[in-house]
């Protein structure tokens, strides 16, 4: 009994198909034992067999050990029919597939035939229409062979014309050539000779440029009243005066411009009638008056220092002496009447 349970528990399809294999085995055994004629009968005799085997299920009860020899034996017969059925079926396909590979072998033989017979058709086509080929090739480079000797020969005669033509043409050149390298040697020495006489008149003017610069260096150096020893004296002691005069002139303006301012601090409030912005401007006048004369200061300064060195009295423009009388007239002075008169 614990085996039959452990079998129907492993594997429950087994069992069922054995309970199948034995009834299916059941149900064919009479079938092979009955005569024809028995399954004819009438109703009346099936009903008297079937109450005839009807008191066989009488039999004592299937012991476990026959039913698990029965089940064994029914799967016995079960996995011979199924390897049966599938060596039957394995026969069938093996026969199937054998005259289908008959079929195909019978096919790709007339295919291989007709191929052949495709291939060697196509071969003697290609081969007449290589021939073709071949022989229009050959008369087509036995007319491109004779094209190329009749250009060789025009291309010769065109090589002769042209080179006629280019040797008459090279002698035209070489003339040319020796015309133009006579006029070029003319013209060099032509050249050599202008470049020549521009250098001789560049020396000459390089000279006079010299002699003018040692001149205007000398002039620039110069003194012109170094030697008169009165005039200068004189001239000292007008520069002196006139800047003592000049200080003074300042020291006036700048005390009037001061005056101004503290009178406009007490017109401040009281500037009705404009007074105020009168006494502005002239205030400003004297102060620009005041630094006009401290300018005339610095530059007799400059002149008595000039006096001292005995340069005062050349003219800083064109360096030639200043004259006596506008040296008087004018004090301090540092340019003549002409470069004056052109600034």
């Amino acid at each position: 009994m614990a085996s039959n349970a452990k079998i129907t528990t492993k594997n429950p399809s087994k069992k069922v198909v054995a309970k199948k294999a034995v009834a299916k085995a059941s149900k064919k055994a009479p079938a092979k034992k009955a005569p024809a004629k028995k399954l004819v009968a009438s109703k009346a005799t099936a009903k008297k067999v079937v109450a005839k085997k009807a008191p066989a299920k009488k039999t004592p009860m299937v012991t476990a050990a026959q039913k698990v020899a029965a089940e064994k034996k029914a799967r016995a017969l079960a996995a011979q029919k199924a390897k049966k059925d599938r060596e039957s079926k394995a026969k069938a396909a093996a026969q199937k597939a054998l005259a289908r590979q008959k079929g195909l072998d019978a096919a790709k033989a007339k295919k291989d035939r007709e191929a052949k017979a495709r291939l060697a058709a196509k071969e003697k086509a290609a081969e007449l229409k290589a021939r073709a080929l071949a022989a229009t090739k050959a008369k087509k480079e036995r007319e491109a062979k004779a094209k190329i000797a009749a250009k060789e020969r025009e291309v010769a005669r065109k090589a002769r014309e042209k080179a006629a033509v280019e040797a008459k043409k090279q002698r035209e050149i070489d003339a040319k050539r020796k015309a133009i390298e006579a006029e070029k040697l003319r013209k060099l020495r032509e050249i050599e000779r202008r470049d020549a006489e521009e250098r001789k008149r560049q020396e000459r003017r390089e000279a006079e440029e010299k002699k003018r610069v040692e001149a205007l260096e000398r002039k620039m150096h110069s003194r012109p009243y170094a030697e008169d020893a009165e005039f200068l004296d004189e001239l000292r002691q007008l520069l002196t005066e006139t800047r003592e005069a000049t200080r003074a002139q300042i020291a006036v303006s700048e005390s009037q411009a001061d005056e101004m301012l503290v009178d406009r601090e007490r017109l401040e409030y009281d500037d009705e009638d404009g007074s105020s912005v009168a006494s502005d401007i002239q205030r400003d006048q004297l102060k620009e008056f005041a630094t006009a004369l401290r300018l005339k200061v610095d530059e007799i300064d400059v002149a008595l220092a000039r006096l001292d060195d005995g340069s005062y009295g050349r003219c800083d423009e064109c360096f030639e002496p200043i004259s006596q009388p506008r040296l008087r007239a004018q004090l301090p002075v540092f340019t003549c009447v002409s470069c004056r008169a052109s600034v």
